[in-house]
């Protein structure tokens, strides 16, 4: 959870030659991008990560694959291969990463912290043993491969939702048909 220089982006997306530190961009609210990387297996599974307990924002919850924000002057792919590797061991090359496009969100999880972001969002398929997974123990504290189907009724569920990182809904149905389409 080391502080990075991360670059500024307006509200469009696009670079506004300024570079901070992600500390700061999170304080000041200012604009940035990040990966957000989904992996799904011909079985209709997704594999989640439960954050660790020490993070700053939704500690111990449920979240997207592997996520992560892009470093000053990376590449979005790049910065995917890359959290890849650093939360969960896993080695995946350019062509194992699908980009599926792009989502604005604007968040402010706790007082004083505002994640206002671009996400790339990329899908790739899990084709590994899930205990052969080596966990950045500071970033992710398990990982589950979870029925897409059990996914869309925790969703759905008022209780159980409170288990997983509130993003938009629109956002989880999103994903969960991009990944149903590419397995039928």
């Amino acid at each position: 959870m080391a502080d990075e220089y991360i670059d500024i982006l307006d509200e469009k997306g696009e670079p506004t030659n300024t570079t901070v530190l992600k500390s700061e961009a999170h304080r000041l609210g200012l604009f940035h991008a990040s990966v957000h990387i989904w992996f799904y297996t011909k079985e209709k599974e997704i594999l989640l990560q439960k954050r660790a307990h020490q993070k700053d924002t939704f500690p111990d919850l449920w979240d997207i694959s592997v996520a992560g924000h892009i470093a000053s002057g990376e590449k979005p792919k790049n910065a995917a291969i890359r959290e890849i590797q650093e939360e969960i061991g896993l080695h995946v090359t350019n062509n194992d990463l699908e980009l599926i496009g792009t989502r604005i969100s604007k968040k402010q999880p706790k007082l004083n912290f505002y994640d206002h972001e671009l996400h790339y969002i990329y899908l790739t398929k899990f084709n590994s043993n899930i205990d052969k997974l080596q966990l950045q123990q500071e970033e992710v504290s398990e990982v589950s491969l979870l029925p897409i189907t059990m996914l869309k009724n925790h969703l759905a569920d008022t209780e159980k939702s409170k288990l997983y990182v509130p993003h938009d809904h629109s956002y989880y149905l999103f994903i969960l048909n991009e990944i149903i389409n590419r397995l039928q």
